[in-house]
């Protein structure tokens, strides 16, 4: 533990940085999981609703900088592959 009290301060804020950095990746990886059960179900609508709010999850993501741009893309990208039916690694 840090003697300074500003290290000891910076410590605290980059704990509650990383709790919600991990709440928005953790929401990514939960709505991704919905839209491939989406669409394994057939329901389109559903896998429809589903894309929309993960992408909208990534731009937020992204734009907080919890996410990379890169890797935002790359998420994107594989999520535009699953709901259009093509297979994932």
């Amino acid at each position: 533990m840090a003697n300074i009290h500003s290290q000891k301060k910076r410590i605290e804020r980059a704990l509650r940085e990383r709790d919600e950095n991990r709440r928005y990746t953790s929401r990514i990886k939960t709505y991704f999981r919905r839209l491939e059960a989406a669409v394994a179900a057939g329901d389109d609508a559903g896998a429809d609703t589903e894309h929309r709010t993960l992408v909208q999850a990534i731009d937020k993501a992204v734009k907080r900088g919890a996410l990379h741009r890169n890797n935002g893309a790359r998420k994107k990208s594989r999520a535009a592959r699953v709901r259009r039916g093509t297979q994932v690694d």
